[in-house]
């Protein structure tokens, strides 16, 4: 069910709301589109545009009534973690902000303290930017430096501002960083801090992007980190707000060896279906998509150990990711 424009109207503009309701019902161009981020190569104008990212932010919203309602402890909507979305402007392929609107309505609805948790590739920086000076919303978030990735931001020194310094943490990661420094980073990392601010609610943003595999960015992590991401959020939860914990998607650019797997462990976690390593990919599922796939499909549920050669820079890039870590500690709530 998508939500009221009063809903979405509380982190986005209302003449925004207007102009993708319009892009989404007018043939040709709409030159009004470009000012607002619509019409790019990132955030094509499409046929009921409004209507359909709106049923995104509507999913997430169904499941955050559902956890703060105690009708379910957890609740997951892939579909979601659309990060990139600001107030007044499309970016980044997200057009509303389900992730920020989620936020702003635990904030009036339930008056909760919200901890939210960025695993994507790139710097959920509109999430960042809506709550930057709110110190009942911590963001942290996990992502490739923007040295050399879109959006650009998430330096570790975007801590926020006013009552709400402190309460931005972004961990910055070294370009081909792999599995064992990107979890190090991750767990000396989240419970620090989510123990410190003590959260009402969780929720996450789970893109996949950081995979090896896929084509837009430069971290160099297997499958194993989209199951232990899921299963320590859980676990925070668990020890903190009373389970209370709601997942998004993300990126994935990687659509056939990559984002199946990724989600199907992340929804494995949540729903308290434990995978090992020995699980392979259901053999009808592989028969009917594999000549659809220009890359042969991936067999497995995990990547073999042996997939991926170590990165020649390994040492260094760790080294680099544990003194990012100790500079966001710094500054950042700590239990």
């Amino acid at each position: 069910m998508s939500p009221p424009d009063e809903e979405l109207s509380l982190v986005h503009d209302c003449q925004y709301i207007e102009v993708v309701k319009q892009a989404g019902h007018t043939d040709g161009d709409f030159p009004l589109a470009a000012s607002y981020g619509l019409g790019t190569e990132d955030n094509p104008a499409f046929p009921n545009m409004h209507e359909a990212t709106s049923l995104i932010v509507g999913g997430t919203l169904q499941a955050v009534d559902m956890v703060m309602s105690g009708q379910v402890r957890n609740a997951v909507n892939l579909a979601g973690g659309l990060h990139h979305g600001f107030r007044g402007r499309a970016s980044g392929f997200c057009v509303y902000n389900d992730c920020s609107v989620a936020i702003a309505y635990l904030r009036k609805k339930y008056n909760a303290r919200v901890l939210y948790i960025d695993t994507d590739a790139h710097h959920g920086d509109g999430v960042q930017w809506a709550f930057y000076d709110d110190p009942n919303v911590l963001t942290l978030s996990l992502h490739e430096t923007g040295k050399y990735l879109f959006p650009g931001t998430g330096n570790f020194t975007e801590r926020g501002d006013g009552q709400g310094y402190g309460y931005s943490v972004n961990i910055p990661l070294e370009a081909f960083t792999e599995d064992d420094s990107f979890l190090e980073t991750y767990e000396n990392i989240l419970p620090t801090i989510a123990r410190g601010f003590k959260p009402d609610i969780i929720l996450t943003q789970n893109g996949c992007d950081a995979h090896a595999f896929d084509p837009l960015t430069h971290l160099s992590v297997s499958m194993k980190v989209y199951q232990e991401i899921p299963r320590l959020a859980k676990k925070m939860a668990e020890e903190l707000c009373g389970g209370r914990i709601v997942a998004t998607g993300g990126g994935g650019y990687d659509i056939w060896r990559v984002v199946p797997r990724a989600w199907a462990l992340v929804w494995s976690e949540f729903s308290g279906q434990l995978l090992d390593r020995k699980i392979k990919i259901p053999e009808e599922w592989l028969e009917r998509y594999q000549e659809e796939s220009p890359v042969p499909l991936m067999p497995t549920l995990f990547d073999p150990i042996d997939m991926f050669p170590p990165i020649p820079r390994r040492e260094e890039i760790t080294i680099k990711n544990k003194k990012t870590v100790e500079k966001a500690l710094l500054y950042c709530p700590k239990g």
